[in-house]
């Protein structure tokens, strides 16, 4: 026969079973609770890739050949979800905090149980995968800060969400009101200077704008640079204007500048040498003009360093190409 105390426990637990049961979840439980839950996954999993991408920013790997692009990585849209679903978050448990401080049967619904469990089991789903990764990153041979960065951020977040959750499931968050509103407070501030700290690092939408306008100006003066030399190739001289370059039979038009929608600068300096010119917002982020601190000069202008390179500071810069008849030979 069972020892008296069990048979207590078993009744115990048989009687919360009866009385959980016997709670119906009306559809605003089930909708708020469903709700909260995806709000807080997409808020939790944009806080973690955001700060993965900063760290990838600001510790760039050395085996990449090219420098990564934060609003193309994804850092807008992860600052927009985080910007729409942790208040979101914040708000659907308020409301559900609410219910069940007016009616306490509210905590005993079986999608509240479901929720906490299903948070706990994705949480930490979540971190052995993500964990995982970078284990399988370490093992081939990425062992930097930015690693030891990454780990430390899944650790602390994941594992936070984890603890938050189990003692929400204990039920210490309801006979400690003060503190679960005090967490709230400093999660929604952290977020908040995630976000703010994020613009002093990769920069301001406005800035953002303003490389895109730069980047559009390179690739113009590319596609000149490529139809001046098609032309001299043709003709074996050079373009006295860019209006030279215009064909309406092959279609050639020449791009004008996106922001201010004037044409470019282009200036015949020599035989096989010319010059094309425009105004930029900001210096090139990839590779630096400058040499110590003064800037190289073409015929009063500044000029880009390297002769193939499409670097350049802020303000006006000039680009002199000189085409080589040997690499460039006329058509016949």
């Amino acid at each position: 026969m069972p020892p008296p105390h069990f048979l207590g426990y078993t009744k115990t637990v048989m009687e919360k079973n009866i009385e959980t049961a016997a709670v119906k979840v009306t559809p605003k439980d089930f909708f708020l609770w469903s709700g909260a839950m995806i709000a807080l996954y997409v808020s939790i999993f944009s806080f973690i890739s955001l700060i993965f991408n900063y760290l990838n920013y600001v510790f760039p790997s050395s085996l990449r050949y090219y420098r990564i692009d934060p609003y193309l990585s994804g850092v807008s849209y992860e600052m927009a979800l985080l910007v729409v679903f942790f208040p979101l978050f914040l708000i659907l448990m308020w409301f559900i905090h609410k219910s069940i401080k007016l009616d306490a049967t509210r905590a005993l619904v079986w999608v509240r149980r479901w929720a906490l469990y299903l948070t706990l089991f994705i949480a930490g789903l979540a971190l052995a995968a993500d964990l995982v990764t970078l284990v399988m990153y370490f093992f081939n041979g990425d062992v930097t800060v930015r690693f030891a960065l990454k780990v430390l951020v899944l650790l602390l977040v994941l594992g936070g969400v984890f603890l938050h959750f189990l003692a929400d499931l204990r039920g210490y968050w309801q006979k400690n009101p003060a503190k679960a509103r005090t967490l709230g407070l400093a999660a929604g501030v952290l977020v908040i200077v995630t976000i703010l700290v994020g613009f002093f690092i990769i920069g301001t939408p406005w800035q953002a704008r303003q490389y895109r306008f730069d980047e559009q100006k390179v690739n113009n003066l590319q596609q000149i640079q490529s139809e001046v030399i098609n032309y001299w190739r043709i003709k074996q001289t050079l373009p006295a204007s860019l209006a030279d370059l215009k064909d309406p039979i092959s279609d050639i038009s020449v791009p004008r500048d996106p922001q201010t929608n004037q044409q470019y600068e282009y200036r015949v300096q020599g035989t096989h040498t010319f010059s094309l010119c425009a105004q930029f917002n900001a210096s090139s982020k990839s590779e630096y003009l400058y040499r110590g601190n003064e800037p190289a000069f073409v015929s009063g202008y500044p000029t880009s360093n390297k002769i193939n390179s499409w670097t350049h500071s802020a303000g006006r810069v000039c680009f002199v190409r000189t085409i080589d008849p040997s690499r460039y030979p006329p058509f016949k």
